[in-house]
Order: C-alpha cells, then structure tokens, then sequence
C-alpha cells in the first residue's frame, strides 16, 4: 500500500501542532515533556514519509537514531522530573525555581 506523501505530512503537521499547544499550554512538566516527545515522533514521521518518497532506507535509519536518543532522554527527563519533585515537592513549571539559590 502507497501513502502519498501529501497525507503523510499533513498527519505530521496535525501532530506537531498538537504537541506545539500542549508544549505551550500546559504548566506540568511531564505533560510538557510528552507534547516534546509528540513534537519530535511528528518530525521522524516527516522524515520517512520524505525518505519513502526518495527511495532509500537512509531517511529510516535517521529515524531510527532519534528514536534511541528520544528514548535515552526519556529516561534521563524522567529521572530530573523524579528529582525535582522530591525537592520541591511539585511539578508544576510555575511553581518551581531551578536558578534560584
């Protein structure tokens, strides 16, 4: 079956937009978080539906790296989103001072 471009990026644009508001909207961090992981599945989903089109396999292995360094920041977010709740006792980006001493 043969997506034609032109609906692969519109889903993508659809998706990105998404998480664009969700990014900007929200006041949790970790919803904040996910609307980023939203944002960047939208750009590697832009990028294959471009290498599908070319006709090589370089477009996938691209996506293929961000997916690994997506899922290493993941794991490393989270584990200063686990922190920063312990020391402050909240997630919410208003509420939490990071420069201050």
């Amino acid at each position: 079956m043969n997506v034609p471009l032109r609906d692969v990026l519109v889903l993508s644009v659809a998706l990105f937009s998404l998480g664009l508001c969700g990014a900007l909207l929200r006041r949790n961090a970790i919803t904040i978080f996910l609307s980023i992981e939203l944002m960047l599945n939208a750009a590697n989903l832009a990028i294959v539906g471009f290498a599908s089109r070319v006709g090589g396999y370089s477009g996938q292995i691209v996506v293929f790296f961000a997916i690994v360094v997506a899922a290493a920041e993941a794991a490393v977010g989270l584990a200063i989103f686990v922190a920063v709740f312990r020391h402050h006792e909240t997630i919410d980006v208003n509420k939490t001072n990071l420069l201050k001493w």
